[in-house]
């Protein structure tokens, strides 16, 4: 059940996304939930593996190049999920930090069940 909040919580999240940031749109609420399955399939799969390679540059930069793997991510989602575009990097890394505070607000009110 959790599971399902969380995927609609992103989607809706990423759907908030476009009101707040430039170069970032969703044009339905089917895309956006195909997108928060899809970014949710590349974090659990993909991710662990560039934080592996790059844990040299996330160290460095005290975690912070973890935004930057998630940006990644959330550019080549858009590559490929229909009606999802980015336009830029910038916009990515947005979205990244964006999904990032509404999955830190959605962690802490799920620990409070």
């Amino acid at each position: 059940m959790r599971l399902i909040l969380r995927w609609l919580i992103n989607a809706l999240a990423l759907i908030a996304a476009t009101k707040f940031i430039a170069g970032f749109e969703v044009e339905s609420f089917y895309a956006a939930v195909i997108a928060a399955l899809i970014l949710g399939l590349l974090n659990a799969i993909v991710r662990p593996i560039l934080v592996l390679l790059t844990l040299p540059v996330t160290i460095l930069t005290l975690g912070l190049f973890t935004f930057v793997i998630n940006a990644g991510l959330v550019w080549f989602m858009s590559t490929f999920v229909k009606g999802v575009s980015v336009d830029g990097f910038l916009p990515a890394l947005m979205v990244a930090i964006f999904l990032w505070a509404v999955s830190t607000i959605t962690s802490w009110f799920l620990k409070q069940d």
